[in-house]
């Protein structure tokens, strides 16, 4: 018999493929995991549970795909764009743009259905309102509402679900009031379509494209003041590229200080750059400043998929990637661009990411990335594109449609599934890291897992930037889909700040028996933390939840399981390894990080909660969070070699690092 107590101490290559579990002389067989749901990867080494979601609003149409596009101003001036059927809504942080006109409310009935008076309101039925400052009949307060039988001066309320608010038990209304319209404006996109657009922005102006649409520009001048306008363009480039129907670009971006159009239907292989610092002049020359049309020579016509402006112009087509550069190492110009093609891969309809100087782009069968990037000198060297999902094939599965990258806190690619998994890839190749790791956003649709449908990045000042994504769930019978926002990796390693719930809201103020608000999961059993405690599952109705105990902090929503497995234990024998030999792990010391409530063994059906409540605190109370090691038991028998840890409370959770005492019997 060999006693052996192997080491644990990272687990920077994420979750690896099960075609990997004999291969335990790979070096990232040991810093990898069988399974990683609902963690992420830190680039020093350790996994941290995920931050739960917070709810922002639902999307114009639950009935319809919705898609989330980013639009940046500066890094403190960030906006979410919700394109749905036809209509464009904007949210800026975390709420959702107004109309820039209140509505004054001078009447509200506390009845079935609630009627509202507001003079001359110029509302339709159907439209979407934000009803706040209401005195006496605080219960509508910060809201959103449906108008309905709408007359001059009244209108009804229904909630989101379509059903009468009923005020019967509400506080009489005193005075005051607004009610407000959500901004929207209208876009020609239609929903089938909208997943195609491609966009590129230069200050407040976003460029448009999609090949069926005419480009367009969308121009911010305020909060709630966006236009679409066709875009004009000057000179005549041939093959024109804004006046035939179903003939217009499909993609853009902006390189070396030019507007760079490409691929129509009719010349799927065809860049137009306009001329230097003009983005809307197209007329061609032999000047280094004016406009150039060029088209791509190959043996097959492959369509150009994206277009990534780094230090020179990666063209991403669907059968292979190559390099825009200019023949003098200068600028490119139209007597000295050059093109040349660097691999033979092939692009998914799907917009890259760029991570410093580096594209990660999608290959045309939709299950590997692959990093397109530079190696030694632009005109003496190449470029390489090696296969981030060498080590992980099995985790995009079904295909992916969408990416996003989030630069901090730890540098992250997201990526959304075909079936609605939420996909994650922790990037530093610096460090030699990419994990991979998988979330399941709490809920339900249609008695299977939530679906991830959109998801879209912001910077910001505050030292991480910020993931919002499009959920759709089934809720109270009904299809929904909400827009919410991944809360911060960084609570302040306080108990009472936690936001491990999905869909959820969060509470602070003057102790409360009761919490309101949560509409929007009308009849769904919820977790619950209050004042940085467990506390029991309730289900909401009327809005709202009932609390066992009194709390001035609380995060409501649903609950989700975070969970890491290993890979089959390799920790050696007297004779060579301790694969397929009987073994027992008799115990285990965790070394954890800012952790409250954690449960351990050999699988999900064969666990044990580590305790970190004593008997002098007060079950309705924070327990302190915990850093440093916690050794316990290990449940299990012979031949069992795998650790399993899961959490499933409200509470935060991150393992730097095991190391279990094994035995491994020779025979």
């Amino acid at each position: 018999m060999a006693r052996s107590a192997p080491s644990f101490a990272s687990f920077t290559a994420g979750e690896l493929s099960p075609r990997l579990e004999g291969r335990t002389n790979l070096e990232k067989y040991r810093e990898g995991l069988a399974e990683l749901t609902n963690m992420v990867v830190m680039p020093h080494g350790g996994v941290t549970r995920r931050p739960g979601t917070e709810f922002l609003g639902e999307v114009k149409d639950s009935s319809v795909k919705t898609r989330l596009i980013p639009f940046q101003f500066k890094t403190s001036d960030t906006y979410i764009l919700e394109f749905g059927n036809q209509v464009m809504r904007v949210y800026r942080d975390g709420l959702v743009v107004l109309n820039a006109t209140d509505k004054t409310i001078t009447n509200a009935t506390a009845a079935n259905p609630v009627v509202i008076t507001a003079n001359s309101h110029g509302f339709s039925n159907g439209d979407e309102i934000y009803i706040d400052n209401v005195g006496g009949m605080t219960q509508l307060n910060g809201r959103q509402f449906r108008v309905a039988n709408k007359t001059t001066n009244t209108f009804r309320l229904k909630n989101l679900f379509n059903e009468d608010i009923d005020g019967s038990a509400f506080s009489a209304y005193t005075s005051g009031g607004t009610a407000t319209l959500i901004y929207e404006t209208p876009t020609p996109y239609a929903a089938a379509d909208i997943f195609n657009l491609r966009f590129a922005q230069s200050a407040d102006v976003m460029y448009i494209v999609h090949p069926s649409y005419p480009i367009r520009t969308l121009t911010r001048s305020g909060h709630n003041n966006w236009t679409f306008a066709t875009l004009t363009i000057t000179g005549s480039p041939s093959p024109n590229i804004n006046n035939a129907t179903n003939q217009y670009p499909s993609v853009v971006t902006f390189f070396e200080q030019r507007l760079i159009f490409a691929n129509t239907n009719n010349n799927p292989q065809t860049l137009w750059m306009s001329k230097n610092g003009d983005y809307t002049n197209f007329t061609t020359g032999s000047g280094d400043d004016d406009a150039l049309v060029y088209t791509i020579a190959a043996n097959q016509v492959n369509a150009i998929r994206y277009l990534s402006a780094t230090r020179v112009l990666t063209v991403g087509t669907s059968g292979g990637e190559y390099v825009v550069t200019a023949s003098n190492d200068g600028p490119i110009t139209p007597t000295t661009t050059l093109i040349r093609k660097y691999s033979n891969y092939g692009s998914a309809l799907i917009e890259p990411v760029q991570v410093a100087d580096v594209t990660l782009f999608v290959q045309r069968g939709k299950r590997k990335i692959r990093e397109f990037k530079y190696v030694g000198e632009v005109n003496t060297a190449a470029y390489q594109a090696p296969e981030m999902t060498i080590l992980a094939e099995h985790i995009t599965k079904g295909g992916l449609t969408q990416f996003a990258y989030q630069q901090e806190p730890d540098s992250v690619v997201w990526a959304t599934r075909q079936d609605g998994t939420l996909l994650g890839m922790t990037y530093r190749r610096e460090e030699d890291v990419v994990a991979w790791h998988k979330h399941i956003i709490g809920g339900s649709f249609s008695g299977g897992q939530a679906v991830v449908e959109s998801i879209a990045t912001l910077p910001s000042d505050t030292g991480e930037d910020r993931l919002f994504m499009i959920v759709k769930r089934t809720i109270n019978g009904q299809t929904k889909r909400y827009i919410e926002q991944m809360k911060p990796f960084d609570f302040g390693g306080v108990t009472t700040n936690a936001h491990f719930v999905d869909s959820g809201l969060s509470y602070a103020g003057s102790a409360v028996n009761s919490l309101t608000g949560l509409h929007h999961l009308s009849g769904q059993t919820l977790e619950v933390l209050v004042n940085g405690a467990s506390h029991p599952q309730s289900t909401v109705a009327n809005g709202g939840i009932n609390l066992s105990f009194s709390a001035t902090t609380a995060a409501v929503g649903y609950g989700f399981t975070s969970a890491m497995k290993t890979l089959r234990v390799e920790s050696g024998s007297a004779d060579g390894t301790s694969q397929g030999k009987p073994k027992r792990i008799h115990a285990i010391s965790l070394r954890l990080f800012e952790t409250v409530g954690i449960e351990v063994g050999n699988s999900p059906d064969n666990i044990d909660r580590i305790p970190f409540r004593d008997s002098s605190m007060a079950m309705d109370q924070a327990i302190p969070l915990f850093t440093g090691d916690k050794e316990i038991e290990f449940r299990g028998g012979y031949g069992e070699d795998r650790i399993y840890v899961q959490q499933n409370q409200a509470l935060p959770m991150t393992v730097l690092s095991f190391y279990p005492r094994m035995n491994t019997f020779d025979i």
